[in-house]
């Protein structure tokens, strides 16, 4: 186990033999660890929250109440993964079938936001920046900034880093500049590309 002495963990939660924690990391009620996880610096495991063996996540990421990571889930840093919302890892399952030889990878790349009660299908990469609408339901790879909402999740929109709506079409050509930041956002077909303030 390696575990930094800055973590804190509740005394009601269990963290299996192996699994590495990094600084400054919080794990709250009722947690579950198990001993093959990879976890990164400055995370936060709200109450009843359960993370596999295979699971990889990075820093600063938050997640919320109720919420299993499962086996093949990759969580870059700074990933919000809201309230009761549901991984998968199997596409097909059933109780009288074994498929653990069948798990599919989910990845979720640096500065997504998954809301409420939204399920990520396993086999689908969802694109930094990302913003995933409460209750959608993800079933396909995701763009980088893009807005979703649905079931199944269609793209509504763009979400700047900062977590505003940018606003400029889903395809077509533009430019748009966050008040709160002062990034850039150009549309060029249908990609956004990101321009950090440099000032």
């Amino acid at each position: 186990m390696s575990i930094h002495p800055s973590v804190s963990i509740h005394p009601t939660a269990l963290v299996d033999e192996g699994a590495t924690i990094g600084a400054e990391s919080r794990i709250w009620h009722w947690v579950h660890i198990s001993g093959g996880a990879v976890i990164g610096e400055r995370c936060s495991f709200g109450q009843n929250v359960f993370v596999g063996n295979r699971v990889r996540i990075g820093n600063n990421v938050k997640i919320q109440n109720n919420v299993s990571v499962y086996d093949n889930v990759t969580l870059e840093d700074n990933v919000f993964c809201g309230p009761s919302m549901v991984f998968t890892n199997v596409y097909n399952p059933r109780s009288a079938v074994s498929r653990k030889d069948e798990y599919r990878d989910t990845w979720v790349e640096q500065g997504v936001t998954l809301g409420a009660n939204c399920t990520i299908v396993c086999g689908t990469r969802v694109g930094h920046h990302a913003f995933i609408g409460a209750g959608a339901v993800v079933n396909r790879d995701v763009k980088p900034f893009a807005l979703m909402v649905g079931v199944p999740a269609r793209q509504v929109g763009w979400m700047s880093a900062f977590g505003e709506r940018v606003e400029l079409p889903l395809q077509g050509a533009g430019s748009w500049t966050c008040p709160d930041t002062g990034d850039r956002y150009e549309l060029s077909g249908d990609v956004l590309n990101y321009l950090p303030d440099q000032g």
